[in-house]
């Protein structure tokens, strides 16, 4: 499989580049309307995110999975997992939208208010097809014969790529969120909805970690690879996905149950930071 072109590497510098030229403008704007609150890491996360973005697709990891298991669910951890959450806490939307021209932003908010985008929106948040959406990207490309289809295509392996991407910014939305918003007691839903997301994860990860066998027979061709030393990378895989999924819903679950128990404000709200 051919790497990604030059070209292609410039357009995704680019594209990376203007939307956090927007988001610095945006958040200039809102730092200088309202000094109410600290909460500079929020560009540190945006930013950090977009990195995390930029290794996984563009660095040398990006042609690694190829050769190792590892390397395509550190890779997959990062574009699904890591680098979404990041960059959903930052606020992109909000900050952003300040940092796009008034009338322009003005056109596409509007756009956004219109009756069918809002329910695509609500159909789209909606924390059963987020869930759905992430489970079904995750299991799907690993199923032996997809995922070996997957490497077989440069075109095909960009299309995954986009579905974690896209799976993971759907993932993480009924989480973060609501953050934003007034608490009731439906966000309690979200730990068990942060639960559940680890079971497809632990299901497939023990699998691979404890499977006496090679899943991905892909690995096998590659030149100096044996059955151990493939099996060695793909228990190391499994053990990989397991204990940093595990480590990375447990973070939000918990900061979500201190949130939900600290004392409500005097307009029935939680200080959500």
């Amino acid at each position: 499989m051919t790497p990604i072109t030059h070209g292609h590497s410039i357009m995704l510098a680019a594209v990376l580049l203007g939307v956090a030229i927007l988001y610095a403008g945006g958040w200039f704007r809102l730092e200088a309307v309202a000094k109410r609150e600290n909460r500079s890491w929020r560009p540190v996360a945006f930013c950090f995110g977009f990195l995390l973005f930029w290794a996984a697709l563009e660095s040398p990891l990006s042609t690694m999975d190829h050769e190792s298991l590892t390397a395509h669910m550190t890779k997959h951890l990062l574009l699904m997992t890591i680098a979404p959450a990041l960059i959903l806490v930052a606020k992109p939307i909000a900050v952003i939208s300040r940092g796009l021209p008034q009338r322009f932003a003005e056109q596409v908010l509007s756009g956004f208010r219109l009756p069918i985008v809002r329910r695509i929106g609500r159909f789209l948040a909606n924390p059963i097809v987020c869930w759905s959406a992430a489970t079904i990207v995750l299991v799907g490309w690993h199923v032996p014969a997809i995922f070996t289809f997957g490497m077989s295509s440069t075109t095909v392996h960009a299309i995954e790529d986009f579905s974690f991407v896209c799976a993971g910014f759907l993932f993480w939305w009924p989480v973060l969120h609501p953050w934003t918003a007034t608490l009731d007691r439906t966000r309690w839903l979200m730990i068990v909805y942060l639960f559940l997301a680890t079971l497809p994860c632990d299901i497939l990860s023990a699998y691979l970690t404890f499977c006496d066998r090679v899943v991905y027979t892909h690995y096998l061709h590659l030149p100096g690879a044996t059955t151990m030393s493939v099996l060695r990378d793909q228990e190391f895989a499994g053990a990989l996905m397991w204990t940093c999924v595990t480590i990375i819903y447990l973070i939000p679950a918990s900061i979500l149950t201190v949130r939900l128990l600290s004392p409500v404000g005097p307009r029935g709200t939680r200080n959500l930071g």
